[in-house]
């Protein structure tokens, strides 16, 4: 569901005007038939526009739908449906145009008017709070941070200077280091007639008690769920979580680590440094990643993996312990 406090519905669209700007072609449903906001697939109800690319993914529950010809075939119900070759691109020209994301406002002051700041706030010179946004007991904004519209920050946060959070709920006591951005659009690309395209999102960061943020992390918004990271976890500088993640309770995230879109992280996982995830992989409760290793599938609860591509680490051991014996082997010499 679409977050008020960050985007702005926009006027309905018909399903024949949806085909205008998609370019996508009208194969089920009538012309006449509206849509006035947008929605992942699987959660689409009978107002939302939604994409589908996958013809083994399960159908929308209503509304309009832009798929591909493959997967358009398996549709039925009461869906009303376009289809088009770059589903997605087309979804996303469409979307822009449903939704927009709240802006500060052109000539506002630097702490706007409908901003509710508790007295014991701390402001810095410089900082930017914008329309809508709350900040609870003893928070801190530091030099030339921007909170965006509508971000609702808990009591005894502390925001680093020259931060930048949008689209986001923080907790109480989390710590923002300086240079962080927090909500930004995440790397969800839509591949269209004129190549590559950044599709726009309308998620949320949901940030819990207790987090801290390293200077110049970047934690990108969901595309329509939120990314969410749980309680007391720890995630230091230059590290990207991107959009849809779910990252656990207490995790501890070392320098350079990456998490791409739609993983999930479970409590207690411990990354070292420059541990770099694939998207919609699955970490387990307690599983430690070792410094410099890429995760390529899921890992299961508890284990410890290394490596590139990382395993359990008793394998990789083994593997480098013959690889070195190998390496030093004399040509004809036998083993």
């Amino acid at each position: 569901m679409i977050d008020p406090r960050f985007y702005e519905i926009g006027s309905p669209l018909k399903a024949s005007e949806i085909a205008t700007i998609s370019g996508a072609s009208l194969v089920k449903g009538h012309p006449d038939s509206t849509v006035r906001s947008v929605s992942a697939a699987a959660d689409a109800g009978k107002d939302d526009l939604s994409f589908l690319e996958d013809e083994g993914a399960p159908p929308p529950g209503g509304g309009i739908v832009i798929a591909t010809p493959a997967a358009s075939k398996a549709l039925g119900g009461a869906l009303v449906v376009l289809e088009s070759k770059h589903a997605r691109s087309a979804f996303a020209r469409v979307a822009a145009r449903l939704v927009r994301i709240r802006e500060l406002e052109p000539g506002q002051a630097m702490i706007h008017p409908s901003a509710r700041i508790a007295t014991s706030a701390v402001m810095e010179p410089g900082c930017v709070i914008g329309p809508g946004a709350a900040l609870g007991p003893d928070v801190r904004i530091g030099a030339n941070a921007v909170i965006g519209p509508g971000v609702q920050i808990g009591a005894g946060t502390r925001i680093g200077a020259r931060a930048s959070v949008r689209c986001a709920l923080l907790g109480d006591g989390v710590v923002i280091l300086p240079g962080a951005v927090i909500g930004e659009t995440g790397f969800g690309l839509a591949a269209g007639p004129g190549g590559a395209s950044l599709s726009p999102h309308f998620g949320r960061v949901i940030i819990q008690n207790g987090v801290s943020v390293g200077a110049n992390s970047c934690i990108d918004r969901g595309l329509f769920n939120d990314t969410v990271i749980g309680e007391g976890s720890q995630i230091d500088n230059l590290c990207h979580i991107g959009h849809n993640c779910r990252i656990g309770s207490h995790v501890v995230v070392a320098a350079f680590g990456g998490v791409s879109g739609s993983s999930t992280v479970g409590d207690g996982v411990q990354f070292g440094g420059r541990v770099g995830l694939k998207d919609h992989v699955t970490v387990g409760p307690g599983a430690r990643l070792a410094a410099g290793s890429a995760v390529l599938g899921d890992v299961p609860a508890g284990e410890t993996w290394a490596g590139y591509p990382a395993k359990p680490v008793r394998t990789w051991m083994r593997e480098l312990a013959w690889l070195a014996r190998a390496a030093q082997k004399r040509p004809g010499k036998s083993e």
